[in-house]
């Protein structure tokens, strides 16, 4: 099994490889791709996997990569989300879903 990647950067490199190749953005109540072209809501998308990275001394470096695939969609991508109080705001069924 291989190890778990150190930098945010190596987790998109790693999923990429993997099929992972949408770059998601997070809105407040879906993640949007391809600018906006597609809207992908909580119901619509599934987290695969994810990887969290906690800075050592700048809590502005905490941050999440996610996997996500959606079915309904046919798209697999990336979604990268700092944490802690740089978080966004979210529908509560985003924020749920990302747990």
């Amino acid at each position: 099994m291989p190890a778990s990647p150190e930098t945010v950067s190596q987790a998109i490199e790693a999923l990429k490889k993997e099929g992972y190749t949408e770059d998601f953005n997070l809105r407040q109540d879906c993640l949007e791709c391809r600018n906006g072209r597609f809207r992908v809501f909580h119901d619509e998308f599934h987290i695969d996997k994810f990887y969290r990275f906690e800075g050592d001394s700048d809590p502005g470096d905490e941050s999440i990569v996610y996997a996500i695939s959606s079915e309904k969609h046919g798209l697999k991508g990336v979604l990268v989300n700092a944490y802690g109080i740089y978080s966004e705001p979210l529908t509560d069924q985003m924020l749920e879903k990302l747990r």
